[in-house]
């Protein structure tokens, strides 16, 4: 057996509210960049379903930036180091490794001859150094501030000035190389979140929570200006000049972003986005045509110049752990269920996706499965909700449940519910049984016909026979572990647990005894899920690996290693006999081709 990454469904930014965050860009105009935990997403501008990641820090990544020739990208996390990599391999071979500050970076700029780098964020008395890129040498001193640093930015020309914003309300601006203080800039009254040079270097602009956005001379930082007065009723998060340096675009916590003349500093255009707190806007980048958004859900927003009212695309996703995932029938549609309680759908031959709309669950997606035009979703909120595929809105049908929910199954109008104290079916949206246990519930599955139901608790499994809404028990199986997830095979004849202690096991339904044992997983297996001619087992863990098992062969499996680095898999499912979907901890969904 082998398998090749056929799709990767890229993560949303990470956001939090009240913090800029920072895209990076190709100079070829081609690319853009952002981060999520462990990863740097290489997004293409036109078709941004085709991506690259780079997963190689320990840390969180905070902020990625291209040189200006474009060969590498310097990416720097929260422990205060620097990776810079090249972008021509799909390796992305490791050029330098250095930790310029203490603390969490927030900033990059290079210079224009690629060799010399400023960064900034938050050390230990230290909140920015510039540095050669090539040994990591000090190319003069940052300071003037007390407090960390937003933002910073690299005058690309002679004589070359950088720029930082900081949370001690002041802009500073030094000059060199070797840098040297120049003068510091009171103007602001709250955080300055961010600061951006123009292009030709001409005018930078600094923007701060106090909604104001102050224009200074490139050279010597004089003030020249303001944008509106103030420029946004909200703080102001993202700042970045068209290539031409005649506007620039403003986003803000306010939900508005604008574009403004950037030579009279008079409103050109202004997008308004809705009225939730998710509609706040975060960041921003102006790439060749490309105006792109990004607001504090993570939705990727390219903005129309020429019709305010309507973007041109949203890129939608997860930004949180995806923790449920399933598909319909004809597996042409995928849903899937994140921590934030946000349940998305996707349709993977055109990769197009959105988010179902409506109030959604207040907390974590524990489990999904689809029932005819029905989505049965239950969350950590406690609740069982059933939602219209057709229309893809939430509804009101929402059931409390006795206890907290861990799985769900449903075969035809039966729902069966594992919840930590009881196991509940409801017929239709109705509650028919509430049975309590003496074991946590953890997992849940009906077999083929619906006749039984398997429920996976902490060290043992229980099957039921299920007869008009009653359940009796039928067998208690020991096993050495909490069983995460467990699967009845389409064939009718096995049934397949994931547990604690990483044994993947299969039993024949005949006299439950072991056709095959596993312990291919380094630990806590997550989910298993059988292809459709029931030959092959897909399990996934909290090691990031998927192991393809044939139940045939013990020394026969696939094991793809590092799936998800540095990150958990959650879900796996098959969407045909030689293609699996996994869902990862890193808010990544990817499709494995897998070859027999």
């Amino acid at each position: 057996m082998s398998y090749t990454l056929k799709t990767t469904f890229p993560t949303l930014p990470r956001t939090q509210r009240g913090m800029p965050i920072v895209l990076g860009a190709d100079p070829k105009g081609k690319y853009f960049l952002y981060t999520n935990g462990h990863n740097v997403v290489i997004r293409d501008i036109e078709n941004p379903n085709s991506c690259d990641m780079y997963t190689e820090h320990s840390g969180n990544v905070m902020v990625a930036k291209y040189s200006p020739s474009g060969f590498y990208i310097a990416s720097g996390d929260d422990r205060g180091k620097i990776r810079i990599w090249d972008t021509i391999n799909p390796e992305h071979v490791l050029s330098k490794e250095y930790q310029p500050i203490a603390g969490t970076i927030k900033d990059i700029a290079w210079s224009p001859d690629n060799k010399r780098m400023l960064v900034a964020g938050d050390g230990k008395g230290t909140f920015a150094r510039a540095f050669l890129v090539d040994t990591g040498s000090s190319v003069g001193e940052i300071s003037g501030h007390s407090k960390q640093i937003n933002s910073c930015d690299y005058r690309q020309m002679n004589p070359f000035r950088v720029v930082t914003a900081s949370e001690d309300y002041s802009v500073v601006m030094c000059e060199g190389p070797p840098f040297k203080f120049t003068k510091k800039i009171d103007a602001h009254t709250n955080f300055v979140n961010c600061i951006r040079y123009s292009p030709n270097g001409e005018k930078f602009i600094s923007g701060g929570a106090d909604g104001k956005a102050f224009v200074y001379d490139g050279k010597n930082g004089e003030s020249i200006g303001e944008l509106g007065s103030p420029a946004h009723k909200g703080g102001i998060y993202g700042i970045a000049f068209s290539p031409d340096n005649s506007e620039v675009l403003t986003v803000s916590g306010d939900k508005t972003a604008k574009i403004w003349d950037a030579n009279t500093y008079t409103l050109v255009k202004e997008f308004v986005f809705g009225k939730t707190l998710d509609d706040m806007l975060v960041s921003c980048i102006w790439i060749g045509n490309n105006i792109i958004t990004i607001s504090l859900s993570g939705f990727i927003t390219y903005l129309d110049r020429n019709c305010p009212e309507k973007p041109l695309r949203v890129l939608k996703g997860h930004n949180k752990p995806i923790t449920a995932l399933t598909t319909t029938p004809d597996r042409k549609l995928v849903f899937s269920g994140c921590s934030s309680g946000h349940i998305n759908y996707w349709d993977l031959v055109n990769g197009l996706d959105d988010r179902i709309v409506g109030k959604p669950h207040n907390s974590q997606i524990q489990d999904l499965v689809v029932s005819g035009d029905n989505l049965i979703s239950i969350s950590m909120d406690d609740t069982i909700r059933f939602t219209s595929i057709s229309s893809m809105q939430y509804g009101n049908a929402s059931v409390k449940l006795e206890s907290q929910p861990r799985s769900v199954a449903v075969h035809n109008n039966l729902t069966a519910v594992a919840c930590v104290k009881h196991v509940i079916l409801l017929q239709g949206e109705r509650i028919v049984l509430t049975l309590p246990i003496s074991y946590e519930g953890c997992s849940a599955a009906f077999n083929v016909n619906g006749s039984l139901l398997a429920v996976g608790g902490v060290n043992s499994y229980h099957v039921y026979n299920v007869n008009n809404c009653t359940l009796t028990e039928a067998k208690v199986v020991e096993e050495s572990g909490a069983v995460r997830d467990l699967a009845f095979s389409p064939d009718g004849q096995y049934l397949a647990t994931g547990n604690d202690s990483r044994y993947v096991m299969v039993y024949s339904l005949s006299d439950y005894s072991v056709k095959y044992r596993s312990t291919s997983h380094s630990v806590k297996v997550n989910s298993v899920a059988w292809s459709p001619d029931s030959t092959h087992l897909a399990s996934a863990g909290v090691d990031g690996n998927i192991v393809i098992h044939d139940i045939q062969d013990t020394f026969s499996s696939l094991n793809i290693k590092g799936a998800h680095r540095l990150s958990q898999v959650n879900r796996v499912i098959w969407l045909d006999s030689n293609l699996v979907l996994s869902a990862g901890q890193d808010s990544n969904l990817k499709q494995w081709a897998i070859t027999f």
